[in-house]
């Protein structure tokens, strides 16, 4: 990236990229910064972007993505976060009783995230993250979800493909990367309300809305601004990306 007075420049190869009308990010985790700064780049060229380089870094924060979403009043596991306090008990004292689920800030495809069944048990994993300063948040574990979650996808306002996903056996996770399987569904209406106002408070046209299934509705878990689309094209037989893409040109022509 070139940065200069009313002439920014992206380089590839030593050609310089100034003949795009738009792109579509897929950021991975490790890279969000780099990543982001390449689409803020792009952005600084006029190119329009299906997620814009803000967007992306506030969803990369799981605790910032957490906030606004309680603020907005929609329903997610009840959370708890402390940085690097020794006094893990009133931590989970205020959560409740065990378990929970303890997850890494950082982590992703079900990477990082423990169940701890007991209070001892999540003390200890509390303690041993603190003492390698790795930040946890630590949530009730929703006993009624059973190890399924439901994954929406939403573009432009709007959810155009859903399925859900059923851990194995012996795995709370329902991660499609470690081992989950899935089903095509047809999500109610609370649940894609939930979803779309989502992507609203955190003003993303693309992502997709992880939510458990519990007794006080739809539950947010975590909404990806770079959600796979392998499985979800597989479960459903939606081409998502193709509709990812009709999302982009219309909005190069609204442009």
């Amino acid at each position: 990236m070139i940065i200069e007075k009313g002439n920014p420049q992206i380089l590839y190869n030593e050609q310089t990229l100034d003949y795009y009308d738009g792109i579509v990010p897929r950021i991975g985790a490790s890279v969000t910064f780099y990543g982001a700064a390449v689409v803020r780049q792009f952005e600084m060229m006029g190119v329009e972007s299906t997620i814009s380089s803000e967007a992306l870094l506030r969803t990369r924060d799981k605790l910032q993505c957490l906030q606004r979403l309680s603020k907005s009043g929609l329903n997610l596991p009840k959370t708890g976060f402390t940085n690097y306090s020794d006094d893990a008990q009133l931590l989970l004292k205020s959560l409740g009783k065990a378990p929970v689920v303890i997850k890494l800030l950082e982590g992703t495809q079900g990477l990082g995230v423990i169940l701890a069944e007991s209070n001892k048990a999540a003390t200890s994993v509390i303690e041993a993250f603190n003492k390698v300063r790795c930040r946890v948040m630590v949530q009730e574990f929703i006993s009624e979800s059973s190890g399924t979650d439901i994954r929406a996808i939403v573009v432009d306002g709007e959810v155009i493909a859903s399925m859900q996903r059923i851990a194995p056996e012996g795995e709370f996770r329902s991660n499609v990367h470690r081992g989950a399987s899935t089903k095509k569904i047809k999500i109610d209406e609370k649940y894609e309300r939930a979803a779309i106002r989502a992507c609203k408070v955190l003003k993303l046209d693309v992502a997709g809305v992880d939510m458990l299934i519990s007794d006080k509705g739809p539950l947010i878990l975590e909404v990806n601004a770079s959600p796979g689309l392998e499985g979800i094209e597989t479960c459903t037989g939606i081409n998502v990306a193709g509709k990812i893409m009709k999302y982009l040109v219309k909005k190069i022509k609204a442009k």
